[in-house]
């Protein structure tokens, strides 16, 4: 079919029983096309089931050339699994668009019917005339319900809202033309229902929007410089080791190191922090920063796919198909809810009149019990759970996202909520991870050539110990002259520097090799350095603890946190000075990355079945642990791959003060979740009894209904304002 887009649209729409075969087209097309489906009676579920993005690069013009391409790519990517649609950028601004066009219309019927309403109370016409008036308005305001009312019963897929304000509002106009003529309650039901919808559509408009401008971040190119001049080429086209330009007022589209240039860089896009960072030549940069000031000269060291940027966008985009235990639970509650309410209401229609004839012999009154009926209908529409609740928790991720705190899915903000219990790695984590060497100790070659030996034998590894030790060292690390090197987890590494042996590690290491070693109370990472098989002394290197970690474990502490726990491979003197330092209340120390995942099984095990335990980490070696843990949060700018991919939650600034705003993100929206539940669930129990029992109107029922979905819809919103917490 055609559309008013300059993209590609392959294919049509067959439609069988519970199947759609053959669309293909743009993201943004593809998201139109299940909004139309969806308002035509089509489960959204199954919509997203069958609908997947996969992402296929066409470059050609002619139709023909275009199916060759086409199928080109999907023999290339037919093996790969398809991911779910999620929150990706097109399809958000697709339904923006979308969701601004729809707002206008109904905002524009709403109008004219409330107009046509006033108008028609003072025309003073009865009978036929009086009903074919009143109609105008209701068809206005009514005519879409109606429409998808109909298609889901065409569908096999009655009862939903749509259905129970067709039914209600259809049925009080059938007993106010058989009763006095008052077509007011049924058209204002409908009239007030859609200002509901309406207000429903802004906010999460207004959720999208926000998620969307997280999304912005994605560089549409990168500048490469050929011959003197700039070139624009695609992101994806750029190799590592590229020297990629970067001017003002553009975004870092790819990790790297500046090799030449100084400027200042927003990063609020990343981190929600709005003050800009200085960078200069030698500083690492990642992708999504804005350029501020000068021209910058970037080195990659990643491919764009695995760039910061691909990274959260990737992470923001799959965070919808995790849904919370709340939201499982509200798509079941209404599966169920609705039918039932159904058949109450077609019970209460029925059984009481049958009984006064019956039982009473008395007149059954059917007019009076279809009404409490169709008011029943009204009052149980459950409008007010099924959106808020979805509402919220995308509010709150988006909220959350705002402030440089990127949550994976529903899921985890819920849990986090629960959260009693926070682990922490040390290195990268509390402290800097930023190493320098304090000194040479108890030495009896020169502090040169024992920093020369270390630097080397270290230079095959890119753990924050081995770097410090290549910046003491000074000079460019010829490899060449490092043959048979073997690390030994959890101990060090042992290798020939020019024929020679050298081992480099912990005392552990020493004690492996058979050789004494000088003891120290000195604080920090102590390096022992067997040389020849002779102990040539130690290099003592030193980590800053970061500035704000005192204040994370106080606010973790202000928060609730029942026990905050330090995990460490260093020392058992470095690691209880920075415990004792930062105020922690248990630290571990001298773990091997097997022991970490021992050591939080066993605080798993100590904890209160309700309660979650949190494992803060950034190295590669804590990807296990962040697996294990009820929930696993990542330092996102300095930390590594797997760290980040193995996490829940990412933080995108390495501020540890942020697990407890995250931690108040999660309780501030499951907060609004219960109050939107108990609230609904409450305000409808009561109003469905004293309609049962004739004391609610259809005016109380507007309110149980579209009151209760307003009220609802404004305080899921408020999941979005989290800065000041």
């Amino acid at each position: 079919r055609g559309h008013r887009y300059d993209e590609v649209c392959l294919g049509a729409i067959v439609e069988k029983p519970n199947a759609y075969i053959g669309m293909m087209g743009s993201r943004r097309r593809v998201a139109i096309v299940k909004e139309e489906l969806f308002e035509q009676g089509h489960e959204r579920e199954k919509l997203d089931e069958v609908y997947t993005p996969i992402g296929l690069k066409i470059s050609a013009e002619t139709p023909e050339e275009i199916a060759v391409s086409v199928m080109a790519e999907i023999i290339q990517v037919k093996h790969e699994k398809a991911e779910g649609c999620g929150y990706s950028k097109e399809l958000l601004e697709a339904l923006c668009d979308e969701d601004c066009k729809k707002q206008k219309k109904v905002l524009a019927r709403i109008i004219i019917a409330a107009v046509l309403m006033i108008i028609l109370h003072f025309i003073p016409v009865k009978g036929i005339i009086r009903f074919l008036l009143y109609m105008v308005p209701y068809l206005v305001i009514g005519y879409d319900i109606l429409k998808k009312a109909f298609k889901g019963i065409k569908n096999k897929q009655v009862f939903d809202e749509n259905f129970l304000m067709a039914v209600a509002t259809v049925g009080a106009i059938a007993v106010a033309l058989y009763e006095n003529g008052d077509y007011t309650e049924a058209i204002a039901v409908m009239l007030f229902y859609q200002i509901g919808e309406l207000f429903q559509s802004y906010a999460v408009g207004k959720s999208r929007k926000n998620i969307s401008e997280l999304m912005d971040i994605r560089p549409d190119y990168a500048n490469i410089e050929v011959d003197g001049k700039l070139t624009q080429v695609d992101p994806d086209e750029v190799a590592i080791g590229s020297v990629i330009v970067v001017q003002p007022g553009e975004k870092v589209p790819i990790d790297g190191v500046i090799v030449e240039g100084s400027s200042t860089l927003n990063t609020s896009a990343l981190t929600g922090e709005s003050v800009p960072r200085d960078a200069k030549c030698g500083d690492e940069i990642i992708s999504g920063c804005i350029n501020m000031s000068g021209v910058l000269k970037i080195k990659t060291t990643k491919e764009f796919g695995e760039s910061t940027v691909s990274k959260i966008l990737d992470l923001v985009e799959n965070s919808s198909s995790k849904k919370s235990k709340s939201e499982n639970f509200i798509s079941k509650f209404a599966k169920y809810y609705t039918p039932a309410v159904c058949y109450s209401a077609l019970a209460l229609a029925i059984l009481p009149p049958l009984v006064r004839i019956l039982f009473m012999s008395a007149a059954p009154q059917w007019g009076i019990w279809i009404y409490r009926a169709l008011t029943f209908l009204v009052i149980s529409c459950p409008c007010a759970l099924v959106i808020s609740i979805p509402l919220s928790f995308f509010a709150g991720i988006g909220g959350a996202s705002r402030e440089g705190v990127l949550v994976k899915g529903s899921n985890y903000l819920e849990t986090l909520s629960q959260t009693r219990y926070v682990v922490f790695d040390k290195t990268g984590t509390m402290t800097e991870g930023v190493f320098e060497v304090a000194g040479v100790y108890d030495n009896t070659l020169d502090r040169e050539k024992v920093l020369e030996y270390a630097a080397l034998a270290e230079s095959s590894s890119s753990h924050p110990i081995s770097r410090s030790l290549q910046k003491a060292y000074g000079k460019e690390i010829d490899r060449t002259r490092v043959t048979d090197v073997e690390e030994i987890s959890g101990h060090g590494i042992t290798a020939k520097v020019d024929g020679v042996s050298v081992a480099a590690g912990n005392y552990k290491l020493m004690k492996k090799l058979g050789l004494s070693y000088s003891e120290t109370d000195k604080v920090g990472t102590i390096v022992h350095i067997a040389i020849d098989g002779s102990y040539e002394g130690y290099i003592l290197i030193s980590d800053k603890i970061k500035p704000t970690s005192a204040a994370a474990i106080k606010a973790l502490k202000k928060a609730g946190i029942k026990g905050t726990i330090m995990l460490t491979g260093d020392s058992r003197t470095v690691a209880d000075s920075v415990a004792a330092e930062l105020g922690i209340d248990e630290v571990y120390s001298e773990l091997l990355p097997g022991d970490k995942v021992a050591k939080v099984e066993e605080l798993l095990a100590r904890k209160g079945s309700k309660e979650k335990l949190a494992f803060v980490g950034d190295g590669i070696n804590d990807a296990p642990v962040l697996s294990r843990a009820d929930i696993g949060i990542a330092m996102g700018a300095m930390g590594s791959d797997a760290a980040i991919e193995a996490a829940d939650i990412v933080l995108m600034d390495d501020d540890p003060l942020k697990i407890a705003k995250a931690i108040k993100i999660s309780r501030k929206c499951l907060r609004i979740v219960y109050e939107n539940t108990y609230f609904a669930i409450g305000i409808k129990l009561i109003c469905l009894v004293l309609g049962a029992v004739g004391i609610a109107n259809m005016w109380l029922a507007i309110f149980a209904d579209v009151g209760v979905m307003v009220i609802a819809v404004l305080n899921a919103i408020r999941a979005l304002f989290v800065h000041k917490l």
